[in-house]
Parts: structure tokens; C-alpha cells; sequence
């Protein structure tokens, strides 16, 4: 629970981007019915019905003489009912009256006041709310057909309905997690030992500090791990590692700067077998997506690795930023192809508004969803939860 609410906060760029949109969606609504409610009360003070007003009003005014009453023609006459309509304008000001009295209170003065008051927004779901909702979605990056999809779930049974904004998150939330359920899966642990898992993802995706969390997450729970520092070309990731390692107590291996990765990696596997070790982590430089030498560097790392053992690695995880939000589904597409990816770890979902595009990831490409990164602390990357993400996702 304590994740969850760190997850509520940190989610804070994309729920309240989704939030801000629903109030605006929902501010749209008065704007559509004021003119509804106003219209009859205008119609009517145009129609000549107003003229018959005037008839009565004239009636008490000269009844002086009784016997006149019955002599209706005097009413009609059209210069009293011209004189009378001129005195009744300034007392026109009643259209005002609709307004207090109709549903302009709280709820068209803001959403805010609307809450203090113990009201909620709220609008018919009709297709122009639903085209809203839809560009909503996707301005968070959750990607054209899944908003489409979620919108058009959550529109059946509901459309033509008045609904509330918390309704409405409800709904979101309720479509959203039932697209992450199926891939919302801890990475399995094999008897298979060591078990290799190789992690791969793009320049700065947070690889590194994912390999430290989990080495030290593993090591927790009673598992024996060991570190490869594959990323060679870079010292910082070496020296990174080396501190996770030492925090956890995790041995790591390295090798010379610049020197191949992928015997570092079949070096370590030697390792991890004569240590008897349950997990060997390998880490891997990063290297975009459109880079088609690095990506072959990388395709000769699983060669190499599968000479030692043909089924490793065993876990294929990817790493992927969520600030980079729809270039993540480019990055899926080739990393799976080069590297068998096995399943996503999501990073730095507290640092953008674009939190959508791993309700797209899934999907699209229903990959497993290992965990999620909100933070730099070691327990910022926890297992990944349906309900929770989808619920913080959309505010609730």
C-alpha cells in the first residue's frame, strides 16, 4: 500500500494531466445545456403569448365599470396592448431567474466549488464526450487504437448517461486495468541455475540502477546473485554496479574498458556455475534502437551466451524510460527482435505525463510487465500491479 500511494504521487504529471482534461471535458457541458434550458424562456418571450399577458393586465386596470368587463373587445385593442408590452420590458429582466434556479450552481462555477459543495461535474456521455475522452487518452500517450479502445468499453452500457468526473475516472481505470491484467507478471524464477537474465534497453533508459535494485531485491529474498558489468564503454556504469554490489553484497564482475562485451558475459556465466549462484545479471551498454551495428553487437552477445548454454538467457528484460513515451513501442518492436525480450521493466514513471504508453505496450505487444521504477531509492522499482497503476494512473 505504502508503494501505492508513492506510485498516487509520483504518477502526479499524468493523472493530473488526465484530471485537468476530464474538468475541461466536463466544463464543455454547461456550455451545451445553458442554451437548452434559457431557449423555451426566450422562445416564450418572443411568442406572441407574452401579448396575452398584456390582455389580463389591461382587464384589471379598467374594470372600473362592471358592464365593460363582458365587452372583450376593448382588450385587443392594439394601442393598450402596444403601451402595455412597453411598460412590461423593463421588468423583462426575469430570464435572469433561470439562471439561479437551473443547474448553473456549483457545478457550472467550477469543480471546486462544486466539491465543497458536495456536487460533482458531470456531463451525457454522447459521441463529442467520447471523441474528447479519446484525445485525452492519447494526448498521454496511450496511442490511438488502445484510447479507442478503452473509450468505446467504457461508452457501452453508459452512453446517453449523465456522468459524474469520479464516474468517469472509475470507468478509465476499470478498462485500463483489464488490458494490464494479463501481462502484469513477476519475472519467473527458474530451478534452472544460474539463471541468466540479460538486460538491454537504450542510452539512459536506467538499466543499471534496475540491475543494482534487483540484485539487491534477490539477494533479500534468500537468492544467491552475481553482476556482470557488460557495459564496457562506459566507467560510470561499472563503478554504479560496483556500489550496488557492495550495498547488497553482490559480487560483480568486470573487464577493461572497451573490451568485448559478450566474453565478459560468457566469463561470468563460468563464474556464476562454479558459485553455484541462482541469478547471474548481465548488463549491457546502451544502444539506440536505429543503430543497426550496435543492435548486431548485441545479437552477438545471445550467440556467445548460447554457446555456453542454449537456452540462456533465460529472461530477456528490457528496460524502457517512459519519458520517451510512443518511441517506447519502436524500441519494443526491434529489441524483440534482435534479443527475444521476455518481458519490460518501465522506468522514471514519475518524471513525465506520458504514463499512457504502457497501457499501449501492452496492448500492442503483451509482453509481460515485470515492474516499475517512481524513484531513485531501492524500493522505487516494485512488482507491477493492475489495479494500482490503473487507479493512480487516472487519479483516483
Amino acid at each position: 500500500m505504502a508503494f501505492f500511494q508513492k506510485l498516487k504521487d509520483r504518477l502526479f504529471k499524468s493523472s493530473s494531466k488526465i484530471e485537468e482534461g476530464l474538468d475541461a471535458i466536463l466544463d464543455e457541458a454547461p456550455a451545451e445545456s445553458t442554451p437548452a434550458e434559457p431557449t423555451p424562456a426566450k422562445a416564450a418571450s418572443a411568442v406572441p403569448a407574452r401579448a396575452e399577458p398584456a390582455r389580463s393586465e389591461p382587464a384589471p386596470v379598467e374594470p372600473a365599470p362592471p358592464p365593460r368587463a363582458p365587452t372583450a373587445p376593448e382588450p385587443p385593442r392594439p394601442e393598450p396592448a402596444r403601451s402595455e408590452p412597453a411598460r412590461s420590458e423593463p421588468a423583462r429582466p426575469e430570464p435572469a431567474r433561470p439562471e439561479p434556479s437551473g443547474a448553473g450552481g456549483p457545478e457550472a462555477r467550477g469543480g471546486l466549488v462544486g466539491r465543497l459543495f458536495g456536487q460533482e461535474k458531470g456531463r451525457v456521455l454522447d459521441d463529442a464526450m467520447l471523441e474528447s475522452l479519446e484525445e485525452l487518452l492519447i494526448s498521454a500517450d496511450m496511442g490511438v487504437e488502445t484510447a479507442l479502445k478503452v473509450t468505446s468499453n467504457m461508452a457501452e452500457g453508459r452512453f446517453g448517461r449523465r456522468l459524474g468526473a469520479r464516474e468517469i475516472k472509475e470507468s478509465l481505470a476499470s478498462e485500463i486495468a483489464a488490458i494490464l491484467e494479463p501481462v502484469a507478471r513477476p519475472m519467473p524464477i527458474y530451478r534452472k541455475r544460474p539463471q541468466v537474465v540479460l538486460v538491454v534497453g537504450v542510452n539512459g533508459s536506467g538499466k543499471t540502477t534496475t540491475i543494482g535494485k534487483l540484485a539487491s531485491q534477490f539477494k533479500a529474498a534468500g537468492k544467491s546473485v552475481v553482476i556482470a558489468a557488460g557495459d564496457t564503454f562506459r566507467a560510470a556504469a561499472v563503478e554504479q554496479l560496483q556500489i550496488w554490489g557492495q550495498r547488497a553484497g553482490v559480487p560483480v564482475m568486470t573487464a577493461a574498458q572497451g573490451s568485448d562485451p559478450a566474453s565478459l558475459a560468457f566469463d561470468a556465466m563460468g563464474r556464476a556455475e562454479r558459485d553455484g549462484a541462482d541469478l547471474l545479471l548481465i548488463d549491457t551498454a546502451g544502444r539506440l534502437q536505429n543503430r543497426d551495428d550496435l543492435m548486431q553487437e548485441l545479437a552477438k552477445i545471445v550467440r556467445v551466451i548460447r554457446k555456453r548454454d542454449p537456452e540462456a538467457p533465460h529472461n530477456t528484460l528490457l528496460v524502457l524510460d517512459a519519458t520517451t513515451g510512443q518511441n517506447a513501442l519502436n524500441q519494443v518492436d526491434i529489441f524483440r527482435k534482435i534479443a527475444d525480450v521476455s518481458g519490460l521493466v518501465m522506468t522514471k514513471l514519475d518524471g513525465t505525463a506520458k504514463g499512457g504508453v504502457l497501457v499501449a505496450l501492452a496492448d500492442r505487444f503483451g509482453l509481460p510487465i515485470h515492474a516499475i521504477g517512481v524513484g531513485e531509492s531501492i524500493d522505487d522499482l516494485a512488482p507491477f500491479d493492475p489495479d494500482e497503476f490503473a487507479r493512480a494512473l487516472t487519479g483516483l
